[in-house]
């Protein structure tokens, strides 16, 4: 296997390898983007409908507030 490393510069892969994750990562976003379920742009808010389980009514969603309540 090190021999791999003598035919690459292990630099250059490195730099290919993070441009072509990065370069995925966004053609993902993207394509999530242009769908009409997971556009978080378009669709500010939820229905219930779509919501998740626990976020449907008021009290359950004021259970998952990321503040404790007041003292």
């Amino acid at each position: 296997m090190h021999r791999i490393w003598l035919m690459y510069d292990p630099r250059r892969v490195m730099v290919a390898l993070a441009g072509f994750i990065g370069a995925l990562a966004f053609v993902i976003h993207f394509i999530l983007l242009s769908s009409q379920r997971y556009s978080w742009i378009e669709n500010g808010t939820l229905s219930s409908a779509q919501a998740p389980v626990g976020a449907s009514s008021p009290a359950m969603a004021a259970e998952m507030s990321p503040l404790p309540a007041g003292r």
